[in-house]
């Protein structure tokens, strides 16, 4: 896979966790942190240069075509931690595992999930 399949599989990481109830959002690294303000330097002097969505890591396990994948997550406080990182987890591999089949390039897919802190309570459907 290219560069751009990899920030594909980014992207669907990060809508499947985001949809995931409890998750706030994804907190990136310093690393990414500082590799996102030199995109939006590039971009403002005209490349059309993407960004890769916060708090994750995905990167090609060396040998048998998968993938691995980080995520830094802030959560709200008003469900188990350990059930929304149990939930992040499931719906990102499935996300990325049917992302991979429809490309035609089927792999295992490992998925690590950090809580990187939590927040007050997430918002309530009325």
């Amino acid at each position: 896979m290219t560069a751009v399949d990899a920030l594909g599989v980014r992207e669907v990481a990060a809508r499947a966790a985001l949809a995931v109830p409890g998750v706030a959002e994804l907190q990136p690294s310093l690393g990414q942190s500082l590799a996102d303000a030199a995109v939006r330097v590039r971009q403002a002097l005209g490349s059309m240069a993407r960004t890769s969505p916060a708090g994750i890591r995905a990167d090609r396990t060396p040998g048998n075509g998968g993938w691995r994948i980080e995520f830094r997550c802030v959560l709200h406080d008003d469900r188990r931690t350990v059930d929304v990182a149990r939930d992040v987890h499931d719906h990102v591999k499935a996300a990325v595992s049917s992302h991979l089949a429809r490309r035609g390039t089927p792999g295992p897919v490992t998925v690590a999930v950090t809580v990187a802190r939590i927040t007050g309570p997430g918002p309530h459907p009325a």
